[in-house]
């Protein structure tokens, strides 16, 4: 069992900043690729940033637009979103997420574990 633990959400004026963070625990975190996703209040969940279990490679959504870094400390057993220019349609549940797969997960469905969410709320 893998449990991931979100924190560092909160409310932000458009133009600010957040990193979050996902504590992982129950197995070595390097076995794990990583993920972030977003859902806001009636969408759908949407993928935000994915990270291999190296931390070599990565990959992030379109909206992105290099706006956000995804990012891991595998000795800290800890991956993290640092979220720049955020703007009002961030705001959403933010949830980490891990795979035991090698490669990076776009898709929810790749995901074996997820954490509880953490809030972010962009004020306009």
């Amino acid at each position: 069992q893998v449990d991931l633990v979100e924190s560092g959400g909160g409310l932000v004026q458009t133009g600010g900043s957040l990193r979050l963070s996902c504590g992982v625990s129950g197995r070595p975190f390097s076995e794990y690729g990583m993920g972030w996703f977003r859902q806001a209040p009636g969408k759908e969940r949407e993928f935000v940033a994915a990270i291999s279990k190296s931390g070599w490679t990565t990959s992030d959504a379109a909206f992105v637009k290099g706006r956000f870094a995804i990012s891991r400390d595998n000795a800290k057993s800890t991956l993290y979103l640092q979220m720049n220019h955020l703007k009002p349609e961030g705001t959403a549940v933010y949830y980490c997420c891990a795979r035991s797969a090698d490669g990076l997960g776009l898709e929810a469905s790749e995901y074996d574990y997820w954490g509880q969410g953490t809030q972010v709320t962009v004020s306009s």
